[in-house]
């Protein structure tokens, strides 16, 4: 009578191959989201974190102490983000009018043209990925999402 070897892997329930699948797909798309952020802002001559700071100061309500809060980032390296921008003359920064304490920050044309051909782009990968699926796929995907979100988000702070 012949005896089995132990398995150095425990069989897992379904459920559970189901969602670390889950979890490699969430992963494989998170991967993929932050390639093409990348390929996008390579494509005008930036980086992720360059393209991010000029949508913010495209909407005029940049402020790099939030910038650097959002990002998790220092003010630093804010400021070292600021330079690169102004020196490939995307943006230029003054004393603010109201406060010269303050820096004003704007875009140039060519800081201007730059993110609209970021957002064209942007627009174009929606129309032609997004779009693609049914109404009922994208409410089903954006309503899972969310579910999703909240629950990392909430099982997240409680570890913290």
């Amino acid at each position: 009578m012949s005896q089995s070897l132990p398995s150095s892997a425990p069989i897992q329930p379904a459920a559970e191959q189901q969602a670390l699948a889950c979890v490699e797909v969430l992963g494989r798309l998170a991967a993929l989201f932050m390639e093409r952020r990348r390929q996008l802002a390579e494509s005008v001559g930036l980086s992720d974190q360059q393209w991010q700071l000029l949508e913010e100061i495209h909407t005029e309500h940049f402020m790099p102490s939030l910038f650097a809060a959002r990002r998790e980032s220092s003010a630093a390296a804010v400021s070292k983000i600021i330079r690169q921008l102004i020196d490939k003359g995307f943006m230029y920064a003054e004393i603010a009018r109201e406060d010269a304490r303050k820096r004003s920050y704007t875009l140039t044309p060519k800081g201007q043209t730059a993110v609209g051909q970021l957002r064209a782009s942007r627009q174009q990968a929606i129309e032609q990925v997004w779009l693609s699926f049914d109404e009922a796929d994208l409410n089903q995907f954006q309503d899972f999402g969310g579910a999703l979100a909240e629950r990392l988000n909430d099982w997240s702070l409680s570890k913290a």
